[in-house]
C-alpha cells in the first residue's frame, strides 16, 4: 500500500511540474498571432482536433528547407537562418511560407469546427515561442479582410 501511494504521489509531482512549467512558458515566452493553414480536423483516435501549419516571415534565409530559429519580431512569427536549428520551412502554392512542423490545438465536442472558415474570413492562432522546438498556440482567431483578430470564445 505504502509504495502504492508513493508511486502515486511521485505521477502527480510530475504532473504538476509540467504543468507548472507550461503555465511559467506561456506566461513567460514571446506570443504573437500567425495566420494559419488548417487541415484534418477530426480523428477518431486522438478525438476532436485541429491540425494546422502556421505561416513564417523568413528573415535571411539561405536555403528553402534549410534550418531556422523561430522568433518574435515585429508582430509576426520569423524564421531566422540559423546551422543549429531546425528544418522548419516549406512554401506551399500559393508562395506563402510554412512550417514544417504541424501543431494540434484540441477542440471541446460542442464547439464547431473553427477551421471551416466563411468567404474572406482566416484561421489565425496565437502562439507562444520557445526558443527552441515548435510554436504552442494559446488560443484561435478569425481575420475578416483587413479588420483585427478577433479570439473565438
Amino acid at each position: 500500500m505504502r509504495k502504492g501511494l508513493l508511486l502515486a504521489a511521485i505521477h502527480t509531482l510530475l504532473a504538476l511540474g509540467t504543468a507548472g512549467k507550461y503555465l511559467y512558458d506561456r506566461a513567460s515566452l514571446p506570443r504573437v498571432w500567425a495566420r494559419t493553414a488548417p487541415y484534418d480536423p477530426d480523428m477518431p483516435i486522438r478525438g476532436r482536433y485541429v491540425r494546422m501549419t502556421l505561416e513564417v516571415a523568413p528573415v535571411n534565409l539561405t536555403e528553402l528547407y534549410g534550418s531556422a530559429v523561430l522568433s518574435v519580431a515585429n508582430g509576426k512569427l520569423t524564421a531566422t537562418s540559423a546551422p543549429d536549428g531546425e528544418p522548419v520551412m516549406r512554401r506551399d502554392d500559393t508562395k506563402r511560407y510554412l512550417l514544417n512542423m504541424p501543431l494540434a490545438y484540441f477542440l471541446p465536442e460542442h464547439v464547431p469546427d473553427p477551421s471551416v472558415r466563411a468567404q474572406g474570413e482566416e484561421l489565425w492562432a496565437e502562439v507562444s515561442v520557445p526558443p527552441k522546438g515548435p510554436p504552442r498556440p494559446v488560443r484561435l482567431g478569425v481575420k475578416r479582410g483587413d479588420g483585427p483578430i478577433v479570439p473565438l470564445p
